[in-house]
């Protein structure tokens, strides 16, 4: 039923059962370690031969863990399969966001990897990385949103606009290729998204020593900038995605 086991408990206790949360988290944690784990390790070798893979991270709080306090924050990783694929997701508990995580996890995969410009996926061997234009977007959208209301029609609200009209810019191409088919979809990039880049790059280029680089204008722009490389990366290949959306999705349920 999707419930936390202490109110499971009062559940079962209503019906005249009497059953301890320590009993039913004994019972998951068996469960899990006894019929769950082959097919975890099954699924996580076939995810690993994949070529498009999706990437994201998420605190989470561990009130009794051993040699750790009850405020230490830990980390839930996800990692998926593109759309292409039939969908295959795996959570992955540690104890740090540290980059040796996903390293280990993705020993041995190839390919193109969707995240969110967090650093800790830059050491990764023989994959390709595909940025996030929903986090390049939402940068400028917080620049907006930071400004107060005397400020409305500012240069600095008329720059952020800017930079938010290119980022949708992309998302309005985007859907027009949703019933494509990857090749279809490439060719399309080609000529109606690649123009759009290469002025959105000139722009950023323009605007960078104009702005506060510690205001919430210059670090939309300064984002953009240090993941550019990887903004651009869908226009390799069709079936790519221009945002890491659908790893975000699939990490909600168990935020």
């Amino acid at each position: 039923e999707g419930l936390p086991l202490y109110r499971q408990e009062k559940q079962f206790k209503r019906l005249g059962v009497s059953l301890s949360r320590q009993t039913l988290a004994n019972w998951i944690m068996y469960s899990a370690d006894t019929w769950l784990r082959p097919l975890y390790d099954r699924m996580h070798k076939h995810l690993l031969n994949e070529p498009i893979l999706h990437a994201d991270e998420t605190t989470v709080q561990v009130l009794k863990e051993s040699d750790r306090s009850p405020t230490s924050t830990s980390y839930m990783w996800l990692y998926r399969s593109g759309r292409e694929s039939e969908p295959m997701i795996l959570y992955d508990y540690q104890r740090t966001r540290a980059s040796k995580h996903p390293k280990a996890f993705l020993d041995g995969f190839k390919g193109y990897l969707h995240v969110d410009g967090y650093a800790g996926y830059n050491s990764l061997p023989n994959v390709r990385l595909v940025g996030c234009w929903a986090h390049a977007r939402r940068k400028f959208d917080e620049a907006l949103s930071a400004l107060p209301v005397s400020a409305k029609n500012s240069t600095t609200s008329v720059v952020s606009r800017e930079g938010l009209s290119f980022c949708n810019q992309i998302f309005s191409i985007e859907r027009k290729t949703k019933e494509m088919s990857p090749k279809e979809r490439r060719a399309y990039r080609q000529v109606h998204s690649q123009p759009v880049l290469e002025a959105f790059s000139a722009w950023l280029q323009k605007q960078t020593p104009k702005v506060l680089p510690k205001s919430a204008l210059g670090q939309a722009i300064k984002y953009c900038r240090n993941q550019w490389k990887r903004l651009e990366m869908f226009m390799e290949d069709g079936r790519l995605e221009v945002d890491n959306n659908r790893s975000e999705r699939s990490i909600k349920p168990f935020v």
